[in-house]
């Protein structure tokens, strides 16, 4: 059986939702396809919007999806925005949530969003010049420090979830995609600081940030450095033995 949610913003776009399913085969560009497949589509009206398709859980997790024991990932993705966008950050505008189940049991399940509009994603930062790389590092320090201040922790911040632009007036901006494993609550200094652990970066990079997001929030900045290093250093030691690849860090 299908269920499907849509925003009332977007309830005119109903026929279009219900075909996604369909259209996922042979329709729109595809810009990932490994565990889910996420495709960019068009809709009748002119809106471009990225769709997203979580695979069918397996057995255990089908189990706990299914009895309500843990919300769905896509569900997920599809509530939060709202949340985030009440608080002044960024992500992409949630439009539907489409939910397959047989039996009751969690099939696969697809989650439509707006399309953010910025060309730039964190890898780019490892290749940027120091003039350029810097002042990017403290606007988003202060993204970063607001989105924790408001009691915001993504706890997948990774290069590839994070967009930016910088507009003509010189002014950053930035989005969080692919929310669905955020924390609400407090974000204590040792966390807040251990979120910038999975970016890319020099250690000039990792200064700058220490130093804006530790004064944005009241900290110590030789504290919040030595904590970003620490967890950089935890996280990437752990990733490169789990693919077997080996790499040097600023340390």
């Amino acid at each position: 059986m299908m269920s499907i949610r849509i925003a009332d913003k977007y309830a005119h776009l109903r026929p279009f939702i219900e075909s996604i399913p369909e259209r996922m085969e042979h329709e729109g560009e595809t810009i990932h396809n490994g565990r889910n497949l996420i495709k960019v589509m068009q809709t009748p009206d002119g809106l471009t919007v990225n769709v997203k398709r979580y695979h069918a859980p397996h057995f255990l997790n089908a189990i706990i999806y299914s009895t309500s024991l843990r919300t769905p990932k896509g569900q997920r993705a599809y509530e939060y925005p709202s949340i985030l966008l009440s608080k002044g950050v960024e992500t992409p505008e949630a439009v539907a949530y489409i939910e397959n189940r047989v039996m009751g049991v969690l099939k696969e399940s697809y989650f439509i969003s707006l399309q953010c509009p910025y060309p730039n994603r964190f890898y780019e930062v490892i290749k940027m010049k120091e003039e350029e790389c810097l002042p990017l590092a403290e606007a988003f320090a202060r993204f970063t420090a607001h989105m924790h201040e408001e009691q915001l922790l993504h706890r997948d911040y990774s290069p590839g979830n994070i967009l930016w632009q910088k507009d003509d007036k010189g002014e950053y901006h930035f989005s969080v995609v692919d929310i669905n494993r955020m924390y609400f609550g407090e974000v204590t200094m040792k966390a807040g600081c251990a979120n910038f652990a999975r970016l890319w970066g020099s250690k000039k990079f990792f200064k700058r940030i220490a130093d804006v997001y530790a004064k944005e929030r009241g900290m110590n900045y030789e504290d919040c450095l030595s904590n970003i290093m620490e967890q950089r250093k935890l996280f990437w030691t752990k990733y490169s033995k789990r693919h077997n690849i080996s790499f040097e860090l600023d340390l």
